[in-house]
């Protein structure tokens, strides 16, 4: 875990201070276009994708309103999420943006893929969901030209390094050409210096697990290969490093993950201020990056923030490259927007504009407990695995405030007004003690943002309602197997029980808690769920109906802080 006090005390990064990097996250795509390449890699590309499928499930940093709340920190208006025109390149099945049609039904989103096989699933799980506002394409992206239309957003996952250069060049000139004016693009990539490392490790995959057949064969002979490295390396030698630093990655990925990273034909890294430099040469501008706390010097130490601010003299893309190299950077997930924009953004915060945010927060005060409204330090938990320490009673209150609401938002004007009452002061009065915590938080990463409110239930009602989306989601149903996913209000992926996946269904609104306690004493006596007391079955009916109404309140207030109950 990486600690980190807020700056209003006195920051001190520990020793070896990194932030966190999300490049294990992301699963590589090798979008290849038939106008670029033989039809002989294109057919063999598209058979490997068919048979092991990218995985399709919603990447928060992509999400459009974080989108939108990015730009507007940093200077700019986009378009509202709700009504926007979306454009997602390399949407697999459509995991990312079904959830995002899902939540705004005045929006039209399209996703492009070339993988016929996934788009089909895509198109199903759309049927199912009942959405009219979202179409999925088997579709060449080097086809794609100005009579394709304008898109608000336009988002490019896992797609960029892992095509040939022509198609790289092809999805700039798509970010350009078709961004509307007030837009903003996404496109992640993998970059140098940190995969320098990874492609040693790559290409000793690649020596053994290449030639093989069948993608389980790659796999099964890239990890032999590996394994055997690790053995024989010696302890001294770069090797040696290189692997220890990604055999836990190897060994926690699943097999989606390495087959496209790690084994795929393409895979195309760059440095940050390349990438750059080939946006700008499409008329494109360099805007923030997905995660806005790697962009902020102070988060880094002072022996870091004044050598690095006297040497970039103001140029962020400068900084950002330094950066790179100081954290061994492998991953970016960068915005862009057009080239006409660029005097308009601004990286020094903006107080009006941050007053303007909706904002939400996890904080756990450390031992349990809640936090107390006095001088006494009390350090907790909160969001990225952060830990921050509180002092001041009107941090405290911020921080009971926001971990009260969560998962919903609350306006800053609403947590003043809050902080206010609970310190026994006037809004005035702790305005600026307010405002400056948040620019901090929001610097560090220790803090959610949108600029609408996120409509996730702050309370459990007694009418609990979830998105039709989540409740016809496929894979509910206890047949489907044990592990089963959903989109939440924040545009994340979250596991679900089994329990929770029996409840599901019927939150739409109508149903009491002693309804949905009933629904489950059914799914009992039909043997489908089974409830375990003391490593015992229950059988006897009353205490099945106690055990089920304690288990819907326990469920429901799970489902909740999973922000899946909307309000």
């Amino acid at each position: 875990m990486h600690c980190q006090q807020i700056g209003f005390f006195t920051p001190s990064p520990p020793a070896g201070f990194f932030l966190p990097v999300p490049g294990a996250i992301v699963v590589g795509r090798c979008y290849i276009t038939r106008m670029l390449v033989p039809d002989s890699l294109t057919s063999t590309l598209t058979r490997y994708y068919d048979a092991v499928p990218y995985e399709s499930h919603p990447f928060p940093q992509s999400a459009m309103e974080h989108l939108e709340a990015l730009a507007f920190l940093f200077g700019l208006d986009t378009p509202a999420p709700a009504e926007a025109r979306v454009l997602e390149l390399g949407c697999a099945a459509g995991g990312n943006l079904i959830p995002f049609a899902a939540r705004h039904p005045g929006a039209r989103a399209v996703g492009l893929d070339l993988s016929s096989v996934q788009v089909a699933q895509g198109a199903a799980a759309i049927a199912q969901a009942g959405l009219s506002n979202i179409e999925l394409k088997a579709f060449d992206i080097a086809e794609i030209d100005a009579s394709f239309g304008q898109f608000d957003y336009i988002v490019c996952h896992g797609v960029y390094s892992w095509v040939p250069g022509p198609v790289q060049d092809a999805i700039l000139r798509i970010c350009a050409e078709n961004l509307a004016p007030n837009g903003v693009a996404y496109v992640s990539y993998n970059v140098y210096p940190g995969w320098k490392a990874r492609e040693i490790v790559r290409d000793a995959m690649i020596l053994r697990g290449g030639p093989r057949d069948t993608p389980d064969e790659k796999l099964a002979y890239a990890r032999g290969m590996l394994e055997f490295l690790e053995e024989s390396a010696r302890a001294d030698s770069v090797l040696k490093k290189t692997l220890e630093e990604t055999m836990p990655i190897v060994r926690s990925a699943n097999s989606s993950y390495l087959l496209h990273e790690f084994l795929e034909p393409c895979n195309a890294p760059c440095y940050f201020k390349e990438f750059v430099a080939r946006a700008e040469a499409r008329g494109l501008a360099y805007l923030c990056d997905a995660e806005p706390s790697t962009m902020f010097v102070q988060n880094y130490g002072e022996k870091v923030r004044e050598p690095l601010l006297r040497e970039c003299g103001g140029s962020q893309v400068l900084m950002e490259q330094y950066l790179d190299f100081l954290v061994n950077r492998t991953f970016r997930q960068t915005l862009l927007v057009g080239q006409a924009r660029a005097g308009d953004i601004r990286y020094r915060l903006d107080p009006a504009r941050i007053r303007a945010l909706e904002v939400a927060g996890l904080f756990a005060a450390q031992g349990g407990g809640e936090f107390t409204l006095d001088a006494r330090e009390q350090p907790c938990n909160a969001i990225r695995g952060l830990t921050v320490t509180l002092r001041l009673p009107v941090h405290k209150a911020v921080a009971r405030l926001l971990e009260a609401a969560y998962p919903a938002s609350m306006p800053v004007d609403a947590l003043i007004a809050g902080v206010a009452r609970l310190v026994g002061q006037p809004p005035a009065a702790v305005d600026h003690a307010v405002m400056s915590m948040l620019e901090e938080l929001l610097i560090l990463g220790a803090l959610r943002f949108r600029r609408t409110p996120v409509p996730a239930a702050a309370s459990v009602s007694g009418l609990p309602r979830a998105l039709p989306a989540v409740r016809s989601a496929p894979g509910l149903a206890p047949a489907a197997g044990a592990n089963a996913n959903a989109c939440n209000q924040w545009h994340e992926p979250v596991v679900l029980t089994l329990l929770e996946r029996s409840l599901l269904p019927l939150l739409d609104g109508t149903n009491s808690h002693d309804a949905l306690a009933e629904h489950l004493e059914a799914e009992v006596r039909s043997d489908r769920l089974r409830f375990v007391q003391n490593d015992k079955p229950l059988t006897d009916p009353s205490a099945v109906r106690a055990f089920a109404r304690q288990q819907v309140a326990l469920a429901l207030d799970t489902l909740r802080r999973k922000a899946l109950l909307t309000s």
